[in-house]
């Protein structure tokens, strides 16, 4: 078991052993609390960080402003966070594992669900607008930048005119259940290499497979 897992309620201290911030990785998957968003579109950052879970066998905990699960590969710490602060205040729960980490912001990244992809498209990029994505408009208001790396999934825009909250906070469709697995290891792949390989690698490698 994880030492973290002893005192994971004492958030007055650091849960990374890693002294080194250049070798500390904090991924945040951006969602709603609760069971009614769980399989929907708008929750892809959970589900991208639920799969990474399984994938790399650690487990998460609720602890500060969220859902906490920290692994290693290659001598990297790699601290995921699904924050609990629902997705207008995200920005609260990044900005205080980064400070509380010591993670610089360019080790960073934020999974997020974007209407203006395809359905399944994953693309990484180091700064941008917000595209009307409320998580990303408080994470750029509290961290007063837009430049962060974010892995932006594509859910699609299959929606009417004014019917878009609808669409983010509805369910898969049955098709797109079948293909999210395959995608979600894509996903995976990118965020290795995103901490290994360094982010203009793995964006000449993966932007818009």
């Amino acid at each position: 078991m994880l030492p973290f897992l002893k005192s994971l309620f004492k958030t007055d201290k650091t849960l990374l052993e890693e002294t080194d911030s250049m070798k500390k990785f904090l991924i945040v998957g951006l969602g709603n609390i609760g069971d009614k968003y769980v399989e929907t579109r708008h929750n892809i950052g959970f589900k991208t960080l639920d799969a990474l879970a399984v994938k790399e066998d650690f487990v998460f905990k609720t602890i500060k402003l969220g859902d906490v699960g920290i692994y290693k590969i290659k001598g990297r710490s790699i601290f995921c966070l699904k924050p609990s602060t629902f997705m207008n205040l995200s920005g609260k729960a990044v900005n205080y594992w980064m400070e509380q980490e010591k993670i610089p912001l360019e080790n960073v990244l934020i999974i997020t669900d974007d209407i203006n992809l395809p359905f399944g498209t994953i693309r990484l990029k180091t700064k941008g607008s917000d595209g009307g994505h409320n998580g990303l408009k408080d994470i750029q208001n509290v961290l007063q930048t837009t430049n962060y790396n974010r892995l932006r999934f594509g859910v699609g825009a299959d929606f009417g005119q004014g019917r878009q909250i609808d669409y983010v906070l509805g369910e898969w469709s049955e098709e797109e259940k079948k293909a999210l697995p395959e995608r979600f290891e894509k996903a995976n792949a990118l965020i290795k290499s995103f901490v290994l390989a360094g982010v203009k690698i793995t964006m000449n490698e993966f932007n818009g497979t």
